[in-house]
């Protein structure tokens, strides 16, 4: 899995700029099933991240947040995505924004979703400050008493064993300290799969983000509290 991961990001960042090519449709086997009544008050999902959230190169309902919600009320779940992801973001930038994007809410949200710390690996930035942001950001959301899901990434080895041996650690651990939903690797639906990866060779297609959907949905819905359902 870490070299099929390195071929697809060794040279490039999760915010890079350019020219998208057009987003590639297709139908996920994870996300076909029949739709269930929508029941339960409405839960507010609050997902923050970067540009695999932003969704960059596809249209607004095709990121991963809204075809998220899609799923989720599929299976029956009130859902209401909340997107707050920032293309280029990094582990500094969202614990700087955390607090004002949960205050702008009307609804507290009911659980909040991460992808985060991708472009600080990819930029070189020390394992130990990825790790020290997080678990700062997960705290304050602990504080909250806010439930998270945590989509985890991998570091590229070109950085070399110790950097990935602390990079990878990053995510199990803090789930494991903050009592938080783990997603071990968010691209591991797409990655060996060229054919769902954007020209950058990096984002996901629209198709590719389905994907990543259907491999992603059931962890989320499990972490769903209880009283939305």
């Amino acid at each position: 899995m870490k070299w099929k991961f390195a071929v697809a990001v060794a040279t490039l960042t999760l915010g890079s700029c350019g020219e998208a090519p057009a987003p590639v449709p297709t139908e996920s086997a994870g996300l076909a099933m029949p739709d269930l009544p929508v029941v339960g008050e409405p839960v507010t999902i609050l997902a923050l991240g970067d540009s695999l959230f932003a969704g960059y190169g596809v249209e607004p309902n095709q990121s991963y947040p809204s075809r998220l919600e899609s799923a989720l009320r599929a299976r029956g779940i009130n859902a209401q995505m909340v997107n707050a992801g920032v293309s280029g973001d990094t582990t500094a930038g969202a614990l700087q924004r955390l607090d004002f994007v949960l205050n702008g809410q009307k609804t507290p949200p009911g659980l909040v979703i991460i992808s985060l710390g991708g472009n600080d690996m990819l930029r070189g930035l020390p394992p130990e400050q990825t790790r020290r942001n997080l678990d700062q950001l997960l705290t304050r959301l602990g504080e909250r008493k806010i439930p998270v899901v945590i989509m985890g990434m991998l570091a590229a080895p070109n950085w070399g064993a110790d950097h990935a041996k602390a990079f990878n650690a990053i995510y199990p651990d803090l789930a494991k300290k903050h009592g938080a939903t783990l997603v071990p690797f968010f691209l591991d639906a797409v990655i060996g799969k060229p054919q769902l990866i954007q020209g950058d060779r990096i984002h996901p297609t629209a198709g590719g983000i389905d994907e990543m959907v259907g491999a992603t949905v059931e962890v989320v819905a499990g972490a769903v509290p209880k009283t939305a359902n």
